[in-house]
């Protein structure tokens, strides 16, 4: 016997075997639970890889319908739309143009997979701009810098608003981070007849180093930084109170992004949401991990689908990723991570 008193509460009952394990799990990836991020360029021949997001191309608007019907077929929740322009300017034209590549991407993802997919868009300016802002420049008093003038580039979210809508666009991601956004755009849906069409807040959106993948995705021409309008990464209870106030202004789902460092922040306006709370797992988040793996350094399907618990265990109700339809199909195969 040993000379020492032995456990009677032993926790690891719960962890002795995989349905054991299964049965108590408390927190489960579904693939309903999964919205895939997609890109489509105007004037490409053919879909264009892109390097620094192995497996992840810019559609043609050719391309796009079957890769559509594969991610319908994979069981996944809905798919994010953003465009790609051949042409860009100060404004950001193209994106309130109803043939503009957002807006024709859009209408050929509703006709395709409209009743399988809730069929999102982003909007937002930065990949329309020459300058690669989320909104209209206007000249600083402050050592003749350039700043974001808010109220006029609400002007402009809400002609995009209108352009997403009557496309078809089920859902419109507010991305840039403008004060009073979702109600400028709530009010011109609900004026001209789109009451219906719901407003996703990306919510608490970090001035973060994570997100270069994607500029390369988009092509952006962004000159400078976006601290002056996305958040602060040192600032925790921020993230809550944009939160906040985008479901004070008739937000229908608020987002945290990035994901994996703002958990905590993630946590703070899940608890607190009386709405559904989403987090984006972006480029930076997915390319490290295809690069940790591509060099053997870590598993890379345990890597994708922990990572992704991680994120739906602090409490987001859905997940934008770009491993979506992988994990998808990964999971109605029945593969056990536990």
């Amino acid at each position: 016997m040993p000379e020492f008193e032995v456990p009677i509460i032993r926790p690891r009952r719960l962890r002795g075997t995989p349905a054991l394990r299964r049965l108590v799990s408390e927190t489960r990836v579904n693939a309903a639970d999964l919205i895939l991020p997609m890109f489509v360029r105007e004037g490409s021949g053919d879909p264009v890889p892109i390097s620094s997001m192995p497996g992840v191309v810019q559609h043609t608007l050719e391309s796009f319908p079957a890769a559509l019907e594969d991610a319908a077929a994979s069981g996944i929740g809905g798919v994010m739309l953003f465009g790609v322009p051949e042409h860009k300017d100060a404004r950001g034209s193209g994106a309130v143009d109803p043939n503009g590549i957002l807006n024709l991407a859009t209408e050929v993802a509703v006709k395709t997979v409209g009743d399988a997919l809730v069929v999102q868009t982003d909007l937002c300016l930065d990949e329309f701009t020459d300058h690669g802002h989320c909104g209209v420049l206007a000249p600083s008093t402050r050592s003749g810098a350039v700043v974001i003038d808010n109220d006029a580039t609400l002007e402009v979210y809400r002609e995009m608003a209108l352009a997403q809508a009557n496309a078809g666009s089920a859902m419109l991601g507010l991305s840039g981070m403008m004060d009073g956004q979702v109600s400028a755009v709530r009010d011109v849906l609900d004026t001209n007849g789109f009451s219906d069409t719901a407003v996703l807040a990306y919510s608490a959106k970090y001035a973060s180093a994570f997100y270069g993948p994607f500029r390369d995705a988009v092509q952006s021409s962004l000159q400078g930084n976006r601290r002056s309008y996305q958040l602060d990464p040192a600032n925790r209870r921020e993230g809550l109170r944009e939160a906040e106030l985008d479901i004070e202004e008739g937000a229908d789902v608020v987002m945290v992004k990035p994901a994996m460092s703002y958990l905590d922040v993630l946590a703070d306006v899940a608890a607190a949401s009386p709405v559904p709370v989403w987090a984006y797992q972006v480029s930076g988040e997915y390319s490290m991990i295809e690069a940790a793996a591509a060099n053997g350094w870590i598993d890379r399907d345990r890597a994708i689908y922990e990572s992704v618990l991680g994120i739906r265990r602090a409490g987001a109700d859905a997940v934008l990723t770009y491993f979506a339809v992988e994990l998808a199909n990964r999971i109605s195969r029945g593969i056990d991570e536990r």
